[in-house]
């Protein structure tokens, strides 16, 4: 059984930073051929896609994160990390990560990002 574990959020001031991790886990489940990627959910919205990387380590973001966010992964330790910057109240979300395409079964808990002052 696969699990995503998402970590690394908390409340943080309009400008400031946080960096999520989200560790992998299962018997056989390697994110290294696999492309993998952050989501959000707002309070009140949809699930929107955020960030991607590749196996080859490509990435790709939505616009309005692009130059603040940065996607990378750390296949030896089946760890997706997202480096969140310069951050404001719109980032303000549950975020999670997931196979890209996801997989409904793959979701897991999320970590809350609360941005204010």
């Amino acid at each position: 059984q696969v699990q995503l574990v998402e970590s690394g959020g908390g409340l943080v001031q309009p400008g400031g930073s946080l960096r999520l991790s989200c560790a992998a886990s299962g018997s056989i489940f390697s994110i290294n051929p696999i492309a993998m990627g952050w989501f959000r959910q707002a309070p009140g919205k949809q699930r929107e896609w955020v960030a991607r990387i590749t196996s080859g380590g490509s990435t790709n973001y939505v616009d309005s994160v692009k130059g603040r966010f940065t996607i990378s992964r750390d296949n030896a330790k089946n760890t997706v990390y997202l480096q969140m910057n310069s951050l404001n109240a719109e980032d303000t979300a549950v975020y999670y990560c997931n196979t890209v395409p996801w997989r409904t079964n793959y979701w897991g808990q999320g970590t809350q990002v609360t941005v204010s002052s």
